[in-house]
């Protein structure tokens, strides 16, 4: 009797997993890791020099280091899981909702727009550098990233994901998403860009952010 109740114990907890949605997308990295056969990489943004005004949230998550310069790192979904069971397969999408997650791979999830940020790097002695695999953007001098953000359903109804392990979503509104399992609190990252002829810029269906010559970009951490 005990092992009958412990098999449809299995049987069940099977057909609740959840998995990570289907396709190629980044998310940025907590400080517990990345979901297991992700692909990580990192930023260095070299920073305004002069007076310097970088912040993050108090007790914040982030995997990096973060002083007068950033590094941030990053996890990358680049290939699916190993299918064993044919017959209880099925492509898993991105739940509705108002959220948003870094592009790769070309193009955004089903679901998702296309938007961009671009942040204004010091001129002066510029040190960026990277490493591993990244969002889709251009890392050179300055430093651009595209994101993927969708506004198909409301923030307060909780969405399905993964919740064995933290991570992080991009925030779209004013509010976090909430998912199904998780605490969620919000977190951000403010960068000082350029003072001189600051060119930072921003378009297209991209995130909830602060803009102007410093720019903050605000997440959502589930635990």
């Amino acid at each position: 009797m005990m092992q009958t109740t412990l098999a449809l114990f299995l049987v069940v907890a099977c057909v609740h997993a959840v998995s990570w949605p289907h396709g190629k997308y980044t998310l940025v990295k907590p400080n517990l890791g990345c979901p297991p056969g992700w692909a990580e990489g990192w930023r260095y943004q070299d920073n305004e020099d002069k007076n310097n005004k970088n912040a993050l949230s108090s007790g914040h998550h982030f995997s990096g280091s973060f002083g007068k310069n950033i590094k941030t790192y990053y996890c990358s979904k680049i290939k699916e899981e190993k299918v064993t069971d044919w017959t209880t397969w099925k492509i898993v999408q991105w739940p509705k909702g108002t959220y948003c997650i870094l592009r790769k791979g070309g193009k955004c999830p089903k679901g998702f727009a296309n938007g961009h940020v671009h942040w204004d790097d010091e001129d002066s002695g510029n040190e960026n550098a990277f490493g591993g695999t990244l969002p889709d953007g251009d890392y050179g001098r300055n430093t651009d990233i595209q994101y993927c953000c969708r506004t198909d359903g409301s923030s307060n109804t909780p969405i399905e994901l993964p919740t064995s392990k933290p991570f992080y979503l991009v925030r779209k509104s004013s509010a976090c998403q909430r998912v199904k399992g998780m605490n969620v609190r919000g977190e951000y990252i403010k960068t000082d860009d350029e003072d001189k002829d600051n060119k930072n810029s921003w378009s297209g269906n991209y995130p909830s952010i602060a803009t102007g010559r410093n720019i903050i970009v605000y997440y959502c951490y589930y635990s």
